[in-house]
């Protein structure tokens, strides 16, 4: 799919991830809607980039603040990408040292924001997607989700990202199906050991020690990096349903 002349809809577009995206995808000649709930940030990175990029303001789990922000893309160019890396993390065991049971509302409220505001997003932009005129092939669009290594290896104290992220992972398969008959592709990203704003408030030795258990190249990883990723996902017709690691050969180990 040639990105040059689409729309894309990038939430968490604001900062870390998203805000790689958002630029990667806008340098080859998409129009973007950044999408975030920090105006501030999302307002500056649309300023800084001029035509072709507007803010929303939106909570991807609040159904009419995303598709009022999808509204925002309906004078620009045919909606035919949507990345989803908004997210929060929530380090707590289910069981604390003292004996005291994870909390309940932060278990909720990582699943609602990671896996219903992911799936939130994916239903209500295919929706928009699928009224687009198909392409070549009949394909329509493509949609990334972002799930984490831990979904698969998640550590101590990761119990609800990577009950989170599990789920998104899990939902790349069945949504292609879902979705083949309107021409709208889904692959997910596992990111590892990403160099996103959260890990930024870490010492240096802390984040150079993380940097060291990456197995190559050792380093941490950048938006960069996965921005590129999102690029071959968008153009490569052929690669639909994946889960993809991003994380140069890492293995989470139990903490």
């Amino acid at each position: 799919m040639e990105i040059r002349g689409t729309t894309a809809f990038v939430t968490g577009g604001a900062s870390g991830l998203g805000a790689g995206t958002v630029r990667a995808l806008h340098a080859k000649g998409a129009s973007v809607v950044i999408v975030d709930m920090n105006a501030d940030a999302g307002e500056a990175l649309a300023k800084e980039l001029g035509d072709g990029a507007v803010f929303a303001r939106a909570d991807v789990a609040n159904p009419d603040d995303v598709s009022g922000a999808l509204g925002s893309a309906d004078s620009m160019p045919p909606l035919r990408i949507v990345v989803n890396c908004a997210g929060i993390a929530w380090a707590t065991r289910t069981l604390n040292k003292e004996g005291m049971p994870h909390d309940m509302d932060s278990f909720r409220k990582v699943i609602e924001v990671n896996l219903i505001g992911t799936f939130n997003v994916m239903r209500l932009s295919a929706a928009v997607m699928a009224k687009t005129d198909p392409l070549e092939y009949g394909e329509r669009g493509v949609i990334v989700n972002t799930a984490s290594v831990a979904a698969l290896e998640g550590q101590i104290g990761q119990i609800a990202y990577s009950a989170s992220k599990g789920g998104v992972a899990a939902m790349a398969l069945p949504a292609a199906r879902d979705l083949a008959p309107v021409g709208i592709r889904v692959n997910t990203i596992a990111p590892g050991l990403i160099d996103t704003p959260m890990l930024s408030l870490l010492p240096e030795s802390a984040r150079e020690a993380l940097a060291q258990s990456v197995n190559f190249p050792k380093r941490l990883g950048t938006p960069t990096d996965y921005a590129s990723l999102v690029v071959q996902l968008a153009e490569n017709g052929y690669i639909n349903g994946e889960l993809i690691r991003l994380d140069g050969g890492l293995r989470m180990q139990p903490k």
